[in-house]
């Protein structure tokens, strides 16, 4: 089972504001067409990017989805061709066992960097990045079974 939820209200208070109104706007991520790969996931405020300025933005969600799967986070082609927005990770690597961690209940941030020459405005609700599900593989003689989650960032 794979789906993207919100993250609780008490912990959307502390990562980003105790408003109702604006936790209970948050768009749960879908795909805008059946041959659609990517999530789309959409901003929860306004944002003025001035170029070369970073922006780390709270998305209010949290992914569940199997051991054996991976969510990579990336910029939507458009974001990235038309304004020259980047993800400062480039691709975003969620693992499974982020999801519901003690630190953060699993919280999913993205940032973001202007590289263009000129300012950019997006609003509320637009879609600069979307997630994609993928199965990994990993090797024979995997030693890393077992031990406890690391601490997040």
């Amino acid at each position: 089972m794979r789906d993207f939820e919100k993250i609780s209200f008490e912990q959307f208070s502390k990562d980003v504001a105790p408003d109702q109104e604006l936790y209970d706007s948050i768009i749960i991520p879908q795909r805008s067409s059946k041959a659609t790969v990517g999530y789309d996931i959409h901003l929860l405020n306004d944002l003025n990017l001035e170029p070369g300025e970073t922006a780390k933005l709270p998305t209010g969600l949290k992914a569940h989805f199997g051991e054996d799967e991976v969510l990579l986070i990336v910029v939507r082609s458009g974001t990235g061709f038309k304004y020259n927005i980047r993800l400062c990770n480039q691709i975003g690597v969620i693992d499974s066992d982020y999801y519901n961690n003690p630190d953060n209940e699993g919280h999913l941030f993205i940032r973001v960097q202007n590289e263009d020459d000129k300012p950019h405005s997006f609003k509320r609700g637009d879609a600069l990045v979307q997630g994609i599900f993928m199965k990994y593989l990993t090797t024979d003689n995997d030693q890393n079974l077992g031990k406890e989650r690391r601490s997040t960032y």
